[in-house]
């Protein structure tokens, strides 16, 4: 599990294809940045660009991850050297900063508009409407792994636009300084927002809730 509280910028060094076939995946090493990796081990977790990868080897500066074509074909920013966000998985002793990230993508989300207002930047998001269902006021939403509030919502015909004011620390810190309106995020929707559709779908369908 995550928070979306991105800990250092990396970046993607080297992309090495793990079969020549279509279907295969590519082996990434990233350099950490001002990711500390001492305390990393191989197998544990990684969010990169907001996907929850696994570390399969290391160096003191750099590390390994294994991503499939799956994984290839459902997310962006993972396929070409390149700045990302990184953040290690939770231990059970820290501060939950931002919100419950699972690390894994729900969908593409592309940007409609990425520009300065007074301090802050106001980034705007088309989300399709399987995902703008999940989408609230006031609520929270990953965008390349980094947790944000959505500060509102428009249900479209083509899906759903939320609007995100982002404060200079943020800009700063992650790689949401680089979005350009027409490029594609990774969006992952909050995990309670989830189970509280199952929940609702489930007693729709004549299931009784647990006394």
């Amino acid at each position: 599990m995550f928070t979306g509280i991105v800990a250092a910028v990396g970046r993607i060094e080297a992309v090495k294809p793990l079969g020549a076939e279509d279907t295969a995946g590519v082996r990434l090493t990233i350099a950490a940045g001002a990711l500390d990796l001492a305390d990393v081990a191989l197998g544990d977790s990684i969010a990169i660009q907001g996907a929850c990868m696994t570390v399969v080897e290391k160096t003191t500066r750099t590390f390994d991850v294994d991503v499939s074509r799956e994984s290839l074909n459902c997310t962006v920013g993972l396929a070409e050297p390149g700045e990302v966000n990184l953040e290690k998985a939770l231990t059970a002793h820290e501060r939950l900063g931002g919100h419950i990230v699972s690390g894994h993508v729900d969908g593409l989300g592309t940007v409609t508009r990425f520009a300065p207002v007074g301090e802050s930047h106001e980034l705007r998001v088309l989300a399709p409407k399987d995902i703008g269902r999940y989408l609230a006021y006031k609520g929270s939403i990953t965008v390349n792994g980094v947790s944000l509030t959505v500060n509102s919502i428009d249900d479209r015909a083509d899906g759903c636009e939320f609007s995100i004011n982002l404060i200079p620390h943020t800009v700063e810190i992650t790689t949401l300084k680089n979005v350009k309106a027409g490029a594609k995020v990774n969006l992952e929707v909050d995990l309670i927002a989830r189970y509280v559709e199952r929940m609702l779908g489930a007693s729709q369908d004549g299931y009784k809730p647990l006394k």
